[in-house]
């Protein structure tokens, strides 16, 4: 791949494009009801944490040779433009508070968007409860959305919607209505989503983060359009036919204008919409369960993006094991699992059929009507597909080959998956029990484990001794001192699984025209690379935002944007990853590697956790 070349560090005239990222967004007049204005001022005392350089390039807001370092005139421009703090109404309330000499002119917009959290179910009072939407950016042809998280409380945020009071910004005493964000979560937010993003995921992207004192941050995201299917479904709740009208329109020529879309002359926009929804959810849905990633899909859409990509990562866990129990304890509700996020993810496509058939005909029906929906029937073959394309490549086959291999072989895929999910959902004897913040079920196989050890059983017929032999390596450490983990139903189950294995890579071979052991040795590094164990999860996450904490204050900027882009790249499992040409060059820093140790050694602590 060929790599840029550093050159010398631009003028201030090359950060011209971010003086355009001033509040202004298109959704602001052409759908009614969509945000609530808020004048912004300039926050003082924030120095910038993170800048993610690769990001910036991709979208056209630095130029493509500019080294990877801060300087003093990109952070000024940054802060100018992303260090902020919303007038809301209790400053309107408290005048003598502001300096208006600090104002910006132009509104920005905290958004409406549905959220269970209310207990008005209709979206009157919910939204955007800490960040305000920066505005959007073009370049190469494609629209960019850019909003804050933690620049002030607004009065779309549970707090106020349950008190009717106005709070100050960063008022201690309110519990998620001060309107702040912390450095922690900004790190955590970085973290996640680059890893997940290079790993092939759909998500928002961390642009970057200011920091300020007693541990406050901003953190500013940029996605190609943020979105949400409660953006959408407020609009539905209160029957308002003319706005919903105005939301589909805008997000149906935003994504035909980013490319997304192929919309052709004469095909109805309203019908693709509903089956883009219905591909990208069934889709998502499937590599979710795959990939142990928790997301609390809801009746809502609050929680995802309209794309079914990732958003607010202060909801998001990637398990290290199929804890398919494990629920979030929100105080007032429990969370879905990972189990029920395929029912969620149907009932927003369902909820998606309602409203484009409100769309259409002018009549707001029942969402129970759309029970036997065309669209449900193909979310759930569209689901079924995925999921078993998931496992075929987690066995370590790639895209094209799986398809092929499915389309020849249904039933054995299906045998295979049958006894696969089998052995996976296996749970300990123990029962469920609290964790901090919810309580769960443990597993009890480490099936990334399992899958690395599959190809050297190809040979042969395995022996009962040898699959309760491989089991037994399989088991999460929880379970090492049972002497019963390993149950007779499950070594037959193995026993029937590797069959299915080897008549599935016998046909592979076939089809990809060569002889077994060539696909074999093929299939066993890419499954080693798919099914490494040290995957990061939210615990370790957690942690590692804690020491990079500690050790960024030994750090300059440039060690600390090296240390982790190192990490991340460690969390690169995709074998069929394609860089982006804008990454940096990583040299040798003895400083940084013990550093990097430690962080993988923490992973490692965590990868069989939560």
């Amino acid at each position: 791949m060929t790599r840029l070349k550093h050159i010398k560090l631009k003028t201030a005239a090359s950060y011209a494009g971010f003086s355009q990222i001033d509040g202004s967004h298109p959704i602001q007049e052409q759908v009614p009801f969509s945000h609530v204005p808020y004048h912004v001022r300039y926050r003082p005392g924030g120095k910038v944490a993170f800048f993610n350089f690769t990001l910036a390039k991709e979208m056209g807001l630095i130029d493509p040779g500019h080294a990877h370092e801060m300087n003093a005139e990109l952070e000024s421009v940054l802060l100018q433009t992303f260090s902020l703090l919303i007038v809301n109404e209790y400053d309107q309330m408290h005048p003598d508070r502001l300096d208006k000499a600090t104002i910006k002119p132009k509104p920005y917009m905290a958004t409406r968007y549905l959220q269970l959290q209310h207990a008005d179910r209709r979206g009157l009072t919910s939204g955007d409860g800490r960040s305000i939407w920066n505005g959007s950016w073009k370049f190469a042809g494609k629209t960019w959305d850019i909003s804050s998280c933690g620049t002030g409380a607004t009065c779309l945020s549970p707090a106020s919607s349950k008190t009717g009071t106005f709070f100050r910004s960063g008022d201690p005493h309110v519990s998620y209505g001060c309107g702040y964000c912390k450095l922690h979560e900004g790190l955590i937010d970085i973290l996640f989503s680059e890893i997940l993003h290079r790993n092939g995921l759909r998500t928002e992207r961390v642009l970057c983060v200011i920091e300020f004192s007693k541990g406050f941050a901003v953190t500013v995201r940029a996605g190609e359009n943020l979105l949400r299917p409660s953006h959408f479904f407020l609009h539905l709740k209160q029957g308002r036919w003319d706005r919903l009208k105005a939301m589909v329109d805008y997000h149906v020529q935003r994504q035909v204008n980013n490319g997304s879309w192929t919309i052709k002359p004469g095909q109805d926009p309203y019908v693709y919409f509903l089956e883009a929804m219905t591909r990208n959810f069934a889709e998502a849905a499937a590599r979710f369960e795959a990939d142990y990633i928790f997301c609390w899909m809801e009746w809502d859409g609050d929680n995802i993006l309209a794309d079914a990509g990732i958003i607010d990562y202060g909801s998001i866990r990637q398990f290290g094991l199929f804890f398919h129990e494990y629920r979030f304890d929100d105080h007032e509700r429990w969370s879905t699992n990972l189990k029920e996020q395929r029912a969620k993810a149907r009932y927003m496509v369902q909820t998606f059929a309602q409203m484009i058939d409100f769309l259409k005909t002018g009549r707001k029906k029942k969402i129970e009507r759309f029970a036997r929906h065309a669209a449900l029937k193909e979310f759930d073959k569209i689901f079924l597909r995925t999921r078993r394309l998931n496992l075929l490549r987690r066995l370590g086959l790639t895209e094209s080959l799986a398809a092929e291999l499915l389309a020849q072989q249904p039933k054995t895929v299906t045998a295979l998956e049958k006894a696969f999910m089998h052995l996976e959902y296996a749970k300990t004897k123990k029962g469920r029990y609290r964790v901090p913040d919810g309580i769960n079920w443990n597993v009890l196989y480490v099936m990334r484990r399992l899958l690395r050890d599959l190809p050297a059983t190809i040979d042969r017929n395995m022996t009962t001794q040898e699959a309760r032999d491989l089991l037994t390596r399989s088991l999460a450490w929880v379970a090492q001192d049972d002497a019963h983990a390993v149950r007779p139903a499950h070594v037959q189950e193995l026993m029937r699984l590797t069959r299915f294995y080897r008549q599935l890579m016998v046909e592979a071979a076939a089809l990809a025209r060569t002889d077994l052991g060539r696909l074999m040795k093929v299939v066993s590094l890419r499954s080693a690379k798919l099914n490494d164990e040290n995957r990061i999860t939210g615990d370790a996450v957690c942690l590692l935002a804690e020491q990079l904490m500690a050790q960024r204050r030994h750090l300059s900027s440039r060690q600390f944007h090296k240390l982790l882009e190192m990490i991340i790249r460690e969390q690169i499992l995709d074998p069929d990853y394609q860089p982006s040409p804008f990454q940096p060059q990583l040299r040798n820093d003895a400083r940084l590697e013990p550093l990097v140790r430690r962080a993988l050694k923490t992973v490692r602590s965590y990868r069989e956790g939560l």
